[in-house]
């Protein structure tokens, strides 16, 4: 003890001149130290909160003023530009949404049969790509699609170029096929087993009772969260702009650079963007849920 008591800093004033961090004195919360930060919130007048949303409201007419270019010269640059943006930009958007639903829910649909197959040989690589390309971000696999695909083909005297929003396509329904996939697993095992016992007592082979009894009773169930997922890879079709695609995205920031970079451009074209693509998934959701209303198991 009388060693522990020499010990300079602990017992003992210390002996050294130099700065000596002090030991951090951590309270329970609640406690009124830790309650500085609320105190100073509920002490500040109100008057404070009302300059500072007024001070966010009129900076960007301030700025805009200082700039000499109006929110009204940027909207009707917006409205010379909207031609340009929607039938040359969120066309491709739509079309790589709809192509890449098309082949990923073709895929997914084998893919989704052959995990419920009683052989592993045919069970297990399906489940293994499944779940391989349902956890995989779909940025990096767009990426590894657009360097891994070639971007033309010869053959014989002819070269075959291969476009950006191809590539797109086949980089998007990866991930669409794998959840797709686990869609139609998860509805074949919410028929209750007393529908695949009934169809057995019938001397109904499992191939007939998988596309006469089971299949017909998933489709209805099958239907809302394929929507669902329709409606999310549309609101991931910008993604394909970081890899140059020309979609809606992509031609708004041109359509920006052309108009010499304008911050106040920034607000019209992207907020333009999110509308356009809110009125394209809206219905969509709105039509899921009514589906899944009427398409409802009831017990």
């Amino acid at each position: 003890m009388n060693k522990r008591n020499g010990i300079p800093g602990i017992r003992t004033v210390p002996s050294t001149d130099l700065p000596v961090l002090k030991p951090f004195n951590a309270m329970p919360a609640g406690q009124p130290e830790d309650l500085l930060f609320s105190r100073w919130i509920a002490s500040t007048p109100k008057w404070f909160w009302f300059a500072l949303c007024a001070t966010i409201l009129v900076w960007p007419g301030v700025t805009a003023a200082a700039s000499g270019y109006t929110m009204t010269q940027a909207f009707q640059a917006l409205w010379r530009w909207i031609p340009f943006i929607v039938t040359g930009g969120f066309f491709y958007n739509v079309l790589i949404s709809f192509l890449a639903m098309l082949i990923g829910t073709a895929f997914g649909v084998v893919l989704g049969l052959m995990q419920i197959s009683p052989l592993r040989l045919i069970r297990f690589p399906a489940q293994v790509i499944t779940q391989v390309f349902r956890n995989s971000p779909w940025l990096v696999l767009l990426f590894i699609v657009l360097l891994a695909l070639p971007f033309e083909i010869e053959i014989g005297d002819k070269v075959i170029r291969i476009p950006d929003w191809i590539k797109a396509v086949f980089g998007l329904c990866l991930p669409i096929m794998a959840n797709i996939a686990e869609v139609v697993r998860g509805a074949i095992k919410s028929v209750p087993s007393g529908q695949w016992e009934a169809a057995e007592s019938l001397a109904y082979t499992r191939q007939q009772t998988l596309w006469q009894v089971i299949l017909p009773q998933c489709f209805k169930r099958m239907i809302p969260p394929w929507m669902n997922w329709y409606a999310i890879l549309t609101m991931a079709t910008p993604l394909c702009s970081l890899l140059g695609v020309e979609e809606l995205i992509t031609l708004s920031r041109q359509a920006i650079e052309a108009e010499n970079n304008r911050p106040e451009l920034l607000v019209p074209f992207y907020g333009f963007a999110l509308l356009i693509f809110f009125a394209y998934c809206y219905p969509i959701a709105r039509a899921t849920i009514a589906l899944e209303r009427r398409f409802a198991v009831k017990l």
